[in-house]
């Protein structure tokens, strides 16, 4: 169905960023280039094999703020933000589908339509996406399809760190790893890449594709997780022999000090999750330990610690350092098919002494509408089946942001 644009682009001079379009459009009942079977070139790659992770933008901040991406109308729609007493924001991963556009397109009509809330305060500022927004190997002539079409009408920034398929190789490609992601994300200027197809979305232009988020009440911390199926991987795990070098605990530390001095929430992302019980994807223990280190290094733990990965959702407490962290796993954001949950437990279930399985949805698609303000994280999930009208969230956590425990909703 038609979206309707409750704004437009914010500025409509080329250098200035642009989101969604001026004008309401139909939904794609296909794919402009047609996606065929990616199984002979999934025998192509090199499964065991990491990539070593690009370097940043020259001279950049590993610190950015949604000013900086907004353009000239930046430091107004913050000053707004920070009197309203709250900032909204959309979270979500694997959207990209390789089935054609439907599921994607369920999704972010809804997530559109929340830009439609009567109360200035509580529309969304912008999106940060889990990873893998691409389908399979994070290709330039899949962007328009699975990327600028079905957010064509999504008018804020979608900020993002690259899940595995954004960043898989396969041997005779001839193309860099993560090569379209950087041109679309992590790009010097906001200017329109040929991915876009001719719609008005500019390129976002974050440090690198690992970084900080400062925004009001809230930081966002984003790593890159890498290219494996499984586990994630952030370090070099002590091997010397590793492509992936030790850079994003460093920046992580630091990140992790910066808003320990800013206050307010802190929330980590990763593609892969920490943990999961689904049927196609495991947690990641050694990517967690290191994690762990360096929140214990910097003596700051996270209010929260979001993923996607597997292709549903998933939600886990753990207990520690006498905090309570919500795990959050949304990775039902488009991709099709949904993956189930290893056994379909009855929840909540205790997964070690200090981690609960408290829920999860393995058969809606959806996203994550977060609310923070200077006293509490509030994550919701919201199925995209419910339609436009109804926002009524069917899992909600919030976390007490001085005491770092959860509290009733």
């Amino acid at each position: 169905m038609p979206r309707k644009n409750p704004a437009p682009p914010v500025n409509p001079v080329s250098t200035q960023p642009q989101f969604a379009q001026p004008s309401a459009s139909p939904d794609p009942s296909k794919f402009t280039v047609a996606h065929g079977s990616d199984n002979p070139l999934y025998n192509k790659v090199q499964k065991n094999l990491l990539q070593a992770i690009p370097a940043p933008r020259s001279g950049a901040n590993l610190t950015m703020t949604l000013d900086q991406v907004l353009g000239t109308g930046g430091a107004a729609t913050v000053a707004a933000i920070q009197k309203s007493g709250q900032i909204v924001f959309h979270s979500l991963g694997d959207t990209g589908s390789v089935k054609g556009p439907e599921t994607q397109s369920l999704v972010t009509d809804k997530m559109v339509g929340d830009f439609s809330d009567p109360t200035p305060a509580d529309r969304p500022s912008f999106c940060f996406h889990l990873g893998d927004v691409v389908y399979s190997f994070g290709q330039a002539q899949y962007y328009y399809d699975q990327f600028y079409e079905p957010y064509r009408s999504y008018p804020a920034p979608i900020f993002a760190v690259p899940g595995n398929h954004d960043g898989l190789v396969y041997t005779g490609e001839g193309v860099a790893t993560l090569d379209a992601f950087l041109r679309n994300f992590v790009n010097a200027e906001p200017v329109r890449t040929p991915e876009s197809g001719g719609l008005i979305r500019t390129a976002m232009t974050q440090p690198a594709i690992y970084f900080a988020l400062d925004v009001p009440f809230v930081t966002i911390i984003g790593l890159y997780s890498n290219v494996l199926e499984d586990p994630g991987v952030v370090s070099s795990q002590g091997a010397k022999t590793s492509p992936v070098d030790d850079q994003q605990l460093t920046f992580l530390v630091g990140a992790l000090q910066q808003a320990k001095k800013k206050g307010g929430a802190t929330i980590v992302v990763t593609h892969h999750p920490p943990y999961s019980g689904g049927a196609a994807h495991g947690g990641s223990p050694q990517m967690l330990a290191d994690i762990d280190a360096a929140c214990t290094k910097a003596g700051y733990w996270p209010h929260a610690h979001l993923s996607g990965h597997a292709h549903n959702y998933q939600r886990f407490t753990r207990s520690v350092n006498k905090f309570d962290i919500p795990y959050v796993v949304c990775g039902n954001g488009g991709h099709s098919p949904l993956s189930p949950i290893k056994g379909t437990p009855r929840t909540p279930v205790n997964v070690n002494p200090n981690v609960i399985f408290e829920s999860y949805d393995a058969t809606h698609y959806g996203y994550l509408r977060i609310v923070v303000n200077s006293t509490q994280l509030r994550i919701e999930l919201h199925p995209a089946q419910d339609g436009q009208v109804f926002k009524s969230p069917t899992d909600v956590v919030t976390v007490d942001l001085a005491s770092h425990t959860m509290v009733s909703n």
